[in-house]
């Protein structure tokens, strides 16, 4: 009698299903005058094996049957493994599932919640017990070195990067450095900005003033329904998941929903700034040594501090986050337009005016990304790749990482492409709020007249410019405090530094789009990176007039209405080092 093993692999795409038989032959044995005979392929075939032979047979068979089954576990697994294939076909591949890239929303804190019984859970709890706030933190003092601050606990990193790259990344590549402004604040080495100085400060100093500008703490990406970025790349998915098929590297599409909020701050993100303070301390020697003159300032004038912040969720969540950690609970009262001056400057969101580095961003894009979207779109069928769905899984990896601590779409792209996306954020930060834009220096000279105003202690004489006349008064903008906290976005802080006219960052001249420069000051990862800090200490009694006066200088020679408001005309090809228009 003659077997057959039969195995049944169904191969399926929307309009065809097959049975694919696969036939295994085994000897045929027949009883022949008391004799056993095994017969492989023809039956009439005069060779014959003899009974003790006939188990050997089967050994032989069915050991090569089972290692052959083995060996293809063996493929498979290594396939699997290494998200790669040397067939250009598959039998097994499956549609995108129709929730990849639908926003998944956790509404909370909820509206009405069926618990809420406040007498149940009073505000106070009890006794506290004898409890006295104990002496400023001191490691600078007695600490051999300064910690330095890494900016990515809790953030993983992957171990490789592009999975077709055999090469392990290189000694000195950070990829949590690599995402231009969404990268964490981090510290910064002696001399990097051209100053052979680092966070030390001298035997004798006594500061008793600091002046804190702060960005808000790392955050979701923007809405959803936007036309660019990583909404529109998951809009996109999401309306042809019912046709795409995602294999190898980007497999992982599989299981992947838009479930981020919408620019609101991450857990990483708040955190950043409620232990600001911590940083501050390890950071700032004299912040640290003689931080009780700036506490003793408020214990003997009976007064609070006055923390200043944009009205943008994430930016007031971050200043209420920074006074939770350091004087608990804050209040809040009105806002104020130095920390959002492009609500005020009309020429900001022209494209042909302000935000003008689309052009010079979309130019370098196609440079540095033009093999990776080829190289991405063959793991994708029934969905055609651009270059910004490319950069928006670039963002993604970025946005992931401070959000839930690791993404995979990290691992998708090389330490170059790492490097074109870092030095994209250059270019698009430069030519739209810094030096290279015409109104870098106007929308942030606001905040240098209040700095200024609140050093020498004199109110502002004219309003104009987008300080806001109504807040400036005793209460809303004292004078003679130790401390003030102001909380703003990253585009301010760039154009606070152009108006304070620190020129040494515009040296390398106006930033190309078709190359890296091999030096550049300008970098956004180190200017305005997710909670970074541009501080000003000073003494009262010793007031260096050098920086006030040059400040001063500054002002007189920003016309900020003709900046903002003015009919600008921007000839092909301008460029600007000083953040200023063509007169």
């Amino acid at each position: 009698m003659a077997f057959f093993i039969t195995e049944h692999i169904q191969a399926q795409d929307s309009e065809l299903r097959c049975d694919l038989t696969l036939p295994v032959f085994t000897p045929e044995v027949k009883r022949m005058g008391g004799q056993s005979r095994v017969y492989l392929g023809d039956p009439t075939s005069t060779f014959s094996y003899p009974g003790s032979a006939r188990w050997s047979l089967f050994l032989r068979v069915g050991a090569a049957f089972f290692a052959g089954f083995f060996v293809c576990l063996a493929v498979v697994a290594q396939y699997v493994s290494s998200n790669q294939s040397c067939l250009s076909f598959s039998l097994f591949t499956a549609l995108l599932p129709t929730h990849v890239g639908a926003p998944e929303w956790h509404e909370y804190p909820l509206a009405e919640p069926t618990n809420v019984f406040p007498s149940m859970f009073p505000s106070n709890v009890g006794h506290p017990g004898p409890t006295q706030a104990g002496a400023e933190p001191g490691v600078a003092a007695t600490a051999p070195s300064y910690p330095l601050h890494s900016g990515v606990v809790h953030l993983v990193s992957p171990t490789r990067f592009s999975q077709d790259n055999a090469k392990a990344r290189t000694k000195d590549f950070n990829i949590f450095r690599s995402w231009g402004s969404l990268s964490p604040w981090y510290s910064i080495q002696r001399g990097k900005f051209g100053i052979d100085s680092g966070p030390e400060a001298p035997d004798t100093c006594n500061i008793t003033g600091v002046h804190l500008l702060h960005r808000h703490g790392a955050r979701y990406p923007a809405d959803y329904s936007s036309g660019t970025g990583p909404g529109r790349f998951a809009s996109k998915l999401n309306r042809n998941a019912e046709n795409v098929t995602a294999t190898g590297l980007l497999s992982f599409l599989d299981d992947c929903s838009n479930a981020q909020l919408l620019s609101g701050l991450t857990p990483f993100g708040r955190s950043q700034l409620y232990g600001f303070l911590l940083k501050v301390y390890f950071m700032s020697p004299c912040f640290v040594l003689r931080f009780d003159y700036i506490i003793q300032n408020f214990s003997e004038t009976n007064t609070l501090p006055v923390f200043r912040t944009a009205s943008k969720t994430r930016v007031l969540n971050s200043a209420q986050n920074f006074a939770l950690g350091f004087f608990w609970l804050p209040s809040r009262g009105p806002l104020n337009n130095t920390l959002a001056p492009q609500r005020s400057c009309t020429n900001s969101d022209n494209p042909n005016r302000g935000y003008r580095s689309q052009p010079h961003v979309n130019a370098w894009k196609a440079v540095y990304l033009r093999d990776t979207v080829l190289h991405l779109q063959q793991y994708f069928d029934g969905f055609v790749l651009d270059v910004e769905d490319v950069y928006a899984m670039q963002e993604l990896c970025a946005y992931e990482s401070v959000a839930l601590g690791y993404s995979k779409f990290c691992e998708l792209f090389t330490e170059k492409e790492w490097e074109g996306f870092d030095y994209s954020h250059d270019l698009n930060f430069w030519y739209n709020v810094a030096w290279g834009s015409p109104v870098g220096r106007a929308e942030g000279i606001g905040y240098v007249q209040e700095l200024v105003s609140r050093l020498t202690q004199t109110p502002i004489e004219t309003h104009n410019s987008s300080t806001n006349a109504t807040l400036h008064n005793t209460v809303t903008f004292p004078f003679g405090h130790s401390l003030y906290v102001d909380a703003t976005h990253k585009t301010v802080v760039l154009s606070v530094l152009t108006a304070l006219n620190l020129s040494s960052f515009a040296a390398m001249r106006p930033l190309p789009s078709d190359h890296i420069p091999e030096y550049r000051m300008f970098r956004t990862r180190e200017l305005a990176p997710f909670a970074n800090n541009v501080q000003f200490q000073h003494k009262w009694d010793v007031l260096d007039p050098c920086f006030v006066d040059a400040q001063k200088e500054n002002i007189r020679n920003t016309d900020w209405d003709f900046a903002c408001n003015a009919d600008l005309t921007i000839p092909d090809g301008w460029e600007t080092t000083t953040g200023y228009p063509p007169l």
